[in-house]
């Protein structure tokens, strides 16, 4: 028996909308310790991860390890059907091919239940590697979504590089090139706006704009995000979900073509 209830519905909304245009199905693991997801994107290059801690929840119940394969396009639609305010509640019984998810609003007065068969999905399980980054960034996720969207106009590519200067976004095409730096600027009022860079290593990087534009649809859920880079690596773009989970993002670097011309 899985039941796990979510007075903040609308957090559940905002990482469906995070995730559910780069993976179409994907399986949701219930164990007691949280609700997790882990999928790759259907072209294999970037993955996603998702987080959230069963202490997050009003009340969280999962008897024993569980796996939900569901579309989640269609779990998208059920949710849109869900209040900003309303409190959700995610029930499955064991062995059932079923998950029902229940909508309160606020005063008690109304409340929805919407019933969605599961599906059976194989996926396997990448062990992310704990890894020592060369340099973390951490900036104010609307900045970064703007620079990302910004930079797409202009090319496909972004080289994110990162110096004792500060972090340098950049980009080429047809009709010319753009360059963004941004500073470290710990000196704000409020902690969210804050520039940080940690760097033990300068990195200088190429990734897909198209990938990052998609991450940054979970800017709604964190007014900050980090970007963890390292050349060896692929980069690690981290949203917070509240005080209860995170979505992180990987993404390999580009490999320059010259390489693509050894013999």
């Amino acid at each position: 028996m899985l039941e796990l209830r979510l007075v903040q519905g609308s957090l559940l909304k905002k990482v469906l909308e995070a995730v559910k245009d780069l993976v179409n199905d994907a399986n949701f693991d219930c164990s007691s310790t949280g609700f997790s997801l882990q999928a790759m994107d259907s072209s294999h290059v970037a993955l996603v991860s998702l987080l959230l801690r069963s202490e997050g929840f009003e009340h969280y119940r999962c008897d024993r390890n569980i796996s939900m394969g569901m579309n989640l396009g269609n779990m998208s639609k059920m949710l849109k059907c869900a209040g900003n305010d309303d409190i959700i509640t995610i029930k499955a019984d064991d062995g059932s091919d079923t998950v029902t998810f229940m909508f309160e609003s606020p005063t008690q007065d109304k409340i929805a239940d919407f019933e969605m068969k599961l599906m059976d999905i194989d996926s396997e399980h990448l062990g992310i590697p704990d890894a020592e980054y060369h340099s973390i960034v951490r900036m104010p996720s609307g900045e970064f979504s703007r620079i990302c969207k910004d930079l797409s106009s202009i090319g496909d590519t972004v080289v994110i590089s990162v110096t004792k200067e500060g972090v340098k976004f950049s980009t080429a095409g047809d009709i010319g090139t753009a360059n963004i730096v941004l500073r470290q600027n710990t000196t704000v009022d409020k902690p969210e706006d804050a520039i940080v860079i940690e760097m033990n290593e300068p990195v200088s990087l190429s990734f897909a704009l198209r990938y990052m534009n998609s991450f940054t649809k979970a800017t709604p859920l964190s007014e900050t995000v980090t970007i963890s880079l390292s050349s060896e690596l692929p980069v690690v773009v981290e949203y917070k979900v509240a005080e209860m989970g995170y979505i992180r993002y990987y993404l390999a670097p580009k490999i320059e073509e010259e390489e693509d011309t050894k013999p």
